[in-house]
């Protein structure tokens, strides 16, 4: 009999998204992944919960309404994680003409879904705020809702619920070979130590890395399925003082979003390149941060270039190469290919995908192995995720609550602590009394107990693990308090941080 039901190689959104359902349903499930959880493209996407406006462009009706209709489902299920977002489109003369633009946005509306966000309004620029960052030639615009979200969190959330059903969450593990027969055989390394475990059934999915596990693990020929599209982002101090983001037209026919990002920031994506290499080493390029910065100098009244950048990341988006020309036109929807010879234990393969749409991705992944786990049924689409237990507009009354509670934490700290841990944020605080009793203060308000905290439940090994997935404190911390925190993690926590301490959170 083999360890596991189901064993999956990638630990980003997708692979910790089918993790959770399948553990969730009542299979024994391990998860495998050679980094941090959301190591990759899960953390370096734009960060928003959206149905894709600029995709009605390309036809693609279908990805536009499941997406749209997640957003509310996903909000419902993570209120901590995700929060309502106005965006901003104004009305650009050379590009997309008014009545393509509301008939897009009367689309949107129609097939959206929407029970809590609010439709599309018309917006006159020289009133509105939303006007005044703005250049003065643009007096028109639309406002129309999506949401945003904290992407690296939610896969870490989406692995801490698999834990608690009783997946196996094994992060720094490389799965070095495969050997098929009735079930599959995986080689473990981690830091060198060697483990094997089966499983009936096996998943890929590893997204921009999902050809090399085929080819170099599973000893698969080529498929030459998978296109590579690369992704830049760029943050500068923050560009205007209300909270509603931008949609801009460029000139090249894409779409930029300008975000209030962090409290201080303004988050600006995204580019679309094709993409060849290693994805782990993928970086913005100076002429992807200058497009960027183009397309914000065109829009707003502040100019911005490359001295203004205060973090810069590029992740690579793993697309089902549907043949089109340009990567703007490539499919965002995912392809589940199930490969079962007569005889042999069944390999499921996930190209594609979206932060949106994992959800819906890790039903429809069980729905394709149904004929080998018969009895289990979906139950995520109305179930919260770890610490988002309360109601989706409830973040403002557990922030206050938690103001009363811990009296001696910074308002600006009790809110980051809420956002990113919701009902959970006890756990964190473990019943302080005061803030001598969080340990020391590593910098920007993070404490040696919410360190230890994250290193314990939450598969956090080193500072970038940290600062830059289960927070974004790293846009905070200088170079002398990052070095501080790593020697704090590599010493009295490396029990903590070891993967195998964090198989049960």
């Amino acid at each position: 009999m083999a360890d596991f039901d189901l064993a999956i190689i990638g630990g980003g959104i997708n692979g910790a998204g089918i993790a959770r359902d399948a553990a969730g349903r009542g299979l024994k499930v391990v998860l495998v992944e050679q980094n941090d959880l959301a190591s990759g493209t899960s953390s370096a996407s734009s960060k928003l919960i959206h149905g894709g406006l600029r995709y009605l462009e390309h036809g693609a009706l279908s990805l536009v309404r499941a997406a749209l209709s997640e957003r509310e489902v996903l909000l419902r299920a993570a209120p901590h994680l995700l929060r309502p977002l106005r965006f901003v489109l104004p009305v650009e003369r050379s590009a997309r003409s008014r009545l393509a633009l509301r008939l897009g946005l009367l689309l949107y509306d129609l097939i959206g879904r929407r029970e809590i966000l609010p439709g599309t309004r018309s917006l006159d620029l020289i009133g509105d705020e939303a006007g005044q960052p703005l250049k003065r030639r643009f007096q028109r615009g639309y406002e129309y809702s999506d949401c945003f979200a904290d992407d690296s969190r939610l896969v870490v959330a989406n692995a801490i619920g698999a834990a608690e059903a009783g997946a196996l969450i094994l992060t720094r593990t490389r799965c070095t070979r495969v050997d098929r027969s009735d079930a599959w055989q995986l080689i473990l390394n981690a830091r060198g130590r060697r483990e094997v475990v089966t499983a009936r059934v096996l998943i890929n999915a590893a997204g921009p890395w999902v050809d090399t596990v085929a080819e170099t693990v599973l000893r698969q020929s080529p498929q030459r399925h998978l296109r590579l599209d690369k992704g830049s982002h760029i943050v500068v101090p923050r560009l205007y003082d209300h909270e509603r983001a931008y949609i801009l037209q460029a000139a090249d026919a894409r779409v930029v979003f300008a975000i209030p990002f962090e409290h201080d920031f303004t988050l600006i994506g995204t580019t679309d390149r094709n993409f060849s290499g290693d994805p782990a080493a993928v970086a913005p390029t100076g002429e992807e941060i200058e497009y960027l910065c183009g397309v914000i100098n065109n829009y707003f009244r502040t100019t911005i270039g490359m001295p203004d950048v205060v973090w810069a990341f590029a992740g690579v988006r793993a697309l089902y190469d549907d043949g089109a020309r340009t990567p703007q036109d490539i499919g965002r929807d995912y392809t589940l290919v199930l490969d079962k010879p007569y005889g042999q234990a069944p390999l499921l393969t996930v190209y594609g995908g979206k932060l949106t749409t994992y959800r819906r991705l890790a039903e429809d992944a069980l729905d394709k192995l149904s004929r080998f786990f018969p009895r289990s049924r979906p139950w995520t689409a109305k179930s919260p995720l770890p610490g988002g237990d309360f109601v989706y507009d409830g973040v403002p009354a557990l922030v206050a609550r938690a103001r009363q509670h811990w009296p001696f934490l910074a308002g600006p700290q009790v809110e980051r602590l809420v956002r990113a841990y919701g009902t959970r944020v006890e756990r964190v605080l473990q019943g302080a009394a005061c803030l001598e009793d969080l340990g020391e203060n590593l910098g920007a308000g993070l404490t040696a107990a919410e360190v230890r905290y994250l290193a314990a439940n939450e598969w956090a090994q080193t500072a970038d693990d940290v600062l830059w997935r289960r927070s974004k404190l790293g846009l905070r911390f200088s170079q002398t308090e990052r070095g501080a925190l790593e020697r704090f993690m590599t010493a009295p926590l490396a029990d903590a941080g070891d993967s195998r301490y964090n198989r049960r959170p």
